[in-house]
């Protein structure tokens, strides 16, 4: 593979943002890293050097939204990838769903959902001016109902869907979409539950690869749908899961 231009990855100091602003910048980008943790994005674009930039912002403000990607296009130049790896698991929302308080339901929409959304909209402009690629990141909560959550359920379900759209909307333009949809994967974000002894040998019955996840096994895909080798596919849902969701 190989890849050209800017990569906007929002989530990106950490699990499966970082793994992905690594890879894209390997394989020739230039990474604008994006995460509300301030020192979590300046450890990624440390790791990965001159070709990284770290860029602090919370993907549910609007503003900073809009900010962030301006700078970007400033600092970097036109933006011609983005991944949105940004998301959340949220205790309160873990639960039954007649449990699960709308307000806990909103918040991870706004996080996983609204966020994708924002960073995608602010990015349209410089992706429509040239073209580019797009990938977001659900998760095999949006194709089959394994209980993590009512909000994150149906935030990465309307990612996934939104997707669709946007390859609908804008691929004669230009611009690809496609969806990753991971299944467990060891990340921060997961807090170890992919990596006791119990979950390997959980994955070994019903991972058909044997394993779960690790973050550069999504990162890996995601860079593939950037580049140009992918250029045939646009509004795709890619689950990425060692074969979860057949076996």
């Amino acid at each position: 593979m190989s890849l050209t231009g800017v990569v906007v990855v929002s989530g990106g100091g950490s699990g499966i943002g970082r793994a992905t602003a690594r890879r894209a910048a390997r394989e020739g980008a230039r990474v604008a890293v994006v995460d509300r943790h301030r020192e979590h994005a300046a450890e990624t674009a440390a790791m990965i050097g001159a070709a990284a930039r770290a860029y602090t912002c919370d993907v549910t403000d609007d503003g900073s939204v809009a900010e962030t990607i301006a700078a970007v296009g400033t600092d970097l130049g036109r933006v011609t990838g983005v991944v949105t790896a940004a998301g959340i698991f949220h205790g309160p929302d873990l639960r039954p769903a007649h449990q699960v308080a709308v307000d806990d339901f909103v918040h991870v929409l706004r996080v996983n959902l609204v966020g994708t959304f924002a960073v995608i909209k602010h990015a349209l402009p410089m992706l429509l001016d040239g073209g580019g690629a797009i990938v977001t990141i659900a998760s095999t909560a949006a194709i089959r109902g394994h209980g993590f959550g009512a909000g994150y359920t149906a935030s990465k379900g309307g990612v996934d869907a939104l997707t669709r759209l946007l390859a609908v909307q804008y691929s004669p333009q230009g611009v690809r979409a496609n969806c990753i949809c991971p299944g467990g994967v060891d990340t921060p974000m997961t807090g170890g539950t992919f990596a006791t002894d119990e979950a390997r040998a959980r994955a070994k019955k019903h991972v058909p690869i044997g394993r779960y996840a690790q973050p550069e096994d999504i990162g890996d895909v995601a860079v593939f749908l950037l580049c140009d080798d992918a250029r045939y596919l646009t509004g795709q849902t890619l689950p990425v899961e060692g074969g979860a969701t057949i076996a």
